[in-house]
């Protein structure tokens, strides 16, 4: 097969379609360099987005940057080129995440192309979903998603569930008493309906959903720090419908294993007519993340806390543009 090599338009559409992902914060802490002689694009971390406090091994940047790199696998896939990705090419460049090449010998994926689709309607929804229950079919749809990226999609028994509610609760606890925590969750808010003052990232008020009326809930409230004046009440789920997204091992290439997975998980479930959003907080206290796992699951390593379920869908979040995303070189 012979497939015709990027191009800095084609390059422009596919990054694009990559920046839709989900990030800590919105925080979009990606960066692409596209080499037009080579015909390379390359995926590179950008460390003035990450959360030092909260982040400080950088894994939740480096899932965050993954997502990017699934969409744009999709969005390659969509427009009929058969790419090839290289994970962390070059040890001397510690922020060189990924290199993507045109391959032609590589085939076409409809698999992938099925999913363009759900790229732009995907959200993340911090309002209540309602209280039926995701169909086993659609959740072994799932779990078959995360299995093609190399990764595990349990769902935890009634017992751990209640165990994972507790350490949200806890991990929440930990960041109201944690003023540096709060304000580097504070950086990327913006806590005024309406007035991002030009962002193109972060979190805005119209995303922050609805205030729990009844107690703790399964989602992170950006509005805790402040009061957002016509935000509503809403009472969330008792026992959500949680999803561990787990590897076997920790390391570098795991993380990045693990955001192309959880991304294929959530535009699936997008697809599906399903309504996501993540709880990642115990995840972001070592002392926390390892007992998020299940005892007797073989992927020990709990990378992503999915909640899956039917509810509203979440409003978009801003975009950085291609432009202050992408480099083009020679």
């Amino acid at each position: 097969m012979t497939a015709t090599p990027l191009d800095p338009a084609t390059v422009a559409r596919l990054v694009d379609d990559a920046v839709t992902a989900p990030s800590m914060h919105n925080a979009q802490p990606w960066k692409f360099v596209f080499r037009a002689g080579s015909g390379t694009l390359d995926l590179y971390g950008d460390p003035d987005r990450a959360m030092t406090r909260t982040d400080p091994n950088h894994r939740a940047l480096q899932l965050g940057c993954a997502a990017a790199l699934f969409n744009l696998r999709v969005s390659a896939a969509r427009n009929g080129l058969p790419v090839r990705v290289r994970l962390l090419p070059d040890d001397g460049e510690p922020w060189l995440l990924a290199t993507v090449t045109v391959d032609g010998t590589a085939g076409e994926d409809h698999q992938l192309a099925a999913l363009h689709g759900a790229v732009r309607r995907r959200r993340t929804s911090r309002y209540p979903f309602g209280d039926e229950p995701v169909p086993t079919a659609l959740l072994d749809g799932l779990v078959a998603a995360a299995r093609l990226e190399g990764c595990r999609l349990t769902v935890p028994d009634p017992w751990h569930l209640d165990t994972v509610l507790g350490l949200v609760r806890d991990a929440e606890h930990r960041e109201e008493i944690d003023p540096l925590v709060r304000a580097e969750t504070a950086d990327w808010v913006s806590p005024v309906r309406g007035a991002t003052g030009g962002r193109r990232d972060g979190i805005p008020a119209a995303a922050f959903g609805s205030k729990s009326s009844a107690g703790p809930t399964p989602v992170r409230d950006f509005g805790r720090a402040g009061p957002v004046p016509d935000r509503g009440w809403a009472v969330f789920e008792e026992r959500p419908q949680l999803a561990l997204l787990s590897t076997s091992g920790d390391t570098r290439v795991d993380w990045l294993h693990a955001g192309q997975a959880m991304e294929r998980v959530l535009l699936q479930a997008t697809a599906d007519g399903l309504a996501t959003s993540m709880t990642s907080q115990p995840l972001e206290w070592p002392e926390l993340r390892w007992t998020v796992r299940d005892p007797v699951a073989a992927m020990g390593h709990v990378q992503m806390v999915l909640r899956l379920g039917y509810g509203p869908v979440g409003p978009a979040t801003p975009r950085r543009p291609v432009t202050e995303v992408l480099e083009i070189r020679e």
